[in-house]
């Protein structure tokens, strides 16, 4: 296929169906916003509707021959380097659990970075891999994990040498990077096979002043949420893969298995105009990002009681290998407040959303989107929150285990602690049992505890206090974490 970027498959696709004046006698229901509630059609405009038609026997035809997400998977791979991408309109949970199970199977050892998204772990629920968790680097200053290192995977294969392969998080919600190229180096040499998952990562080929990505450095399989620093709609995913590891007949057939049979055309057109347009203006788009980034982080700097964590603190001996300056992460420590209360504070008398938030730290994720209009906002906000600080309660204080006990035993393989047995405990009377359910503060998503790991009280203690302190725990089976989910097996 001739590479011509100026192309967008899927939206031209669109503006035929349109100038055809398509008849559908099928799904969906609304045909063509004809049948939408009036105010829904009041509210999210027609626009939305027209834009919402099958995939094939709609957009295509009913055997797909006119290719149209095809070439839009072709053209996405030549922007971004890789051999092969598939779309998903299940979002990035989707995509990470589909190269996993490209890679390894039940009872098979996958090497994986305990920094990893719940939808990873979520994986192994259901394909029933056993994880060999590799620890991040751990800054217990800030409190703050950064990915494992090439030489922390090394040790992981030596130490399990039937492993299939090895899965990292990179960039992390914080904007830390690994060292990709030599953790995939550590791979290749056992001739197994590297999956990153960069949900965080959208915008990296675009620009030579941000981090690697995972392509070019030499990852098998690379996970990237278009949506989180793209501008597609939520749930738009692409998984890309290169050499000979993985088929991508494999990857796709273990795709389908989780996928949906209804994918959404409107983030099919999502993803395709962000390819087009990053294509096009990539390079000029995301250089404005990163100088105005610089603008914001410089201006809350000066702002006293704030701090923006930069380089300096996320980089170094013991820490991140590369830094994204895009998530501009600060602390509010010094302010005497939590992240929690800073953030609801924000969006209560600002109609602020700060992202990430954790203890002590809040963030705002500057894109391609934003300008000096929104950044103006955000420094104006924040000062005011500065403002009022003195005035907050405090809150209740989250008690953050040292590194040593943030680790738990994986007592239980996931699978077989989250489908086994299991009855419903105090949380008080919850330690040195075997965790059957998974918690998770949210955002950034990484769980706490994982199913099938022997719970300890440093660990319980943090999520108790931090649940007071404001921390969401959308995935704990008691809202109130009264109570916790635990195995009744034997190792329970």
């Amino acid at each position: 296929m001739a590479v011509d970027h100026t192309r967008a498959p899927v939206l031209e696709a669109l503006v035929e169906y349109r100038r055809t004046k398509q008849l559908s006698f099928t799904p969906p229901g609304h045909k063509q916003a004809r049948g939408a509630d009036p105010a829904v059609r009041e509210i999210l405009g027609d626009a939305v509707f027209l834009g919402d038609v099958l995939a094939s026997g709609g957009l295509d035809d009913r055997l797909t021959r006119g290719r149209v997400l095809q070439r839009a998977e072709q053209l996405m791979a030549d922007a971004v380097h890789a051999e092969h991408t598939f779309f998903t309109t299940c979002g990035s949970s989707l995509s990470v659990k589909a190269a996993m199970l490209a890679v390894a199977g039940p009872h098979e050892k996958l090497l994986i970075g305990r920094d990893a998204h719940k939808s990873v772990v979520s994986g192994l629920v259901l394909a029933g891999i056993e994880p060999v968790w590799v620890d991040p680097r751990w800054d217990a200053e800030l409190a703050i994990a950064h990915p494992p290192t090439a030489g922390d995977f090394e040790a992981a294969f030596q130490a399990h040498p039937d492993a299939k392969g090895a899965l990292i998080t990179s960039p992390t919600p914080y904007g830390a990077c690994a060292d990709l190229r030599s953790v995939a180096e550590v791979c290749h040499r056992r001739g197994l096979p590297l999956i990153v998952d960069e949900a965080w990562g959208a915008h990296l080929p675009f620009h030579p002043d941000l981090p690697s990505w995972a392509m070019d450095a030499g990852a098998d399989i690379c996970v990237t949420s278009i949506h989180k620093m793209g501008s597609g709609l939520e749930q738009g995913s692409v998984f890309h893969l290169q050499g000979d590891l993985v088929p991508p007949e494999l990857l796709k057939m273990r795709s389908d298995l989780l996928g949906t049979t209804s994918p959404s055309v409107l983030i099919y057109a999502g993803l395709d105009g962000w390819r087009r347009q990053m294509a096009l203006r990539g390079r000029e788009l995301m250089g404005g990002a990163l100088d105005l980034a610089a603008g914001v982080r410089s201006a809350v700097e000066d702002i006293s009681g704030l701090h923006v964590n930069d380089r300096d603190d996320f980089c170094g001996p013991g820490r991140a290998d590369d830094f994204d300056p895009l998530p501009v992460i600060m602390d509010v420590s010094a302010l005497g407040i939590t992240g929690y209360r800073a953030a609801d504070w924000l969006r209560e008398h600002h109609g602020l959303d700060a992202h990430l938030v954790d203890h002590r730290r809040i963030s705002a994720q500057i894109t391609h989107g934003d300008g000096p209009d929104t950044a103006g906002e955000l420094v104006a906000a924040l000062k005011a929150l500065v403002r009022a600080a003195a005035g907050l309660p405090s809150g209740p204080e989250v008690d953050v285990p040292a590194p040593a006990d943030l680790r738990m035993e994986q007592a239980l393989l996931p699978r077989d602690a989250f489908f086994g047995p299991a009855e419903h405990v105090p949380i008080t009377e919850a330690a040195g049992r075997v965790a059957a359910e998974m918690i998770t503060p949210y955002p950034p998503g990484i769980p706490a505890v994982a199913p099938g790991e022997r719970l300890t009280e440093p660990v319980l203690r943090y999520l108790v206090t931090g649940r007071e302190a404001g921390m969401n725990l959308p995935d704990a089976g008691a809202a109130r974490l009264d109570t916790i989910r635990v195995a009744t097996s034997a190792a329970g």
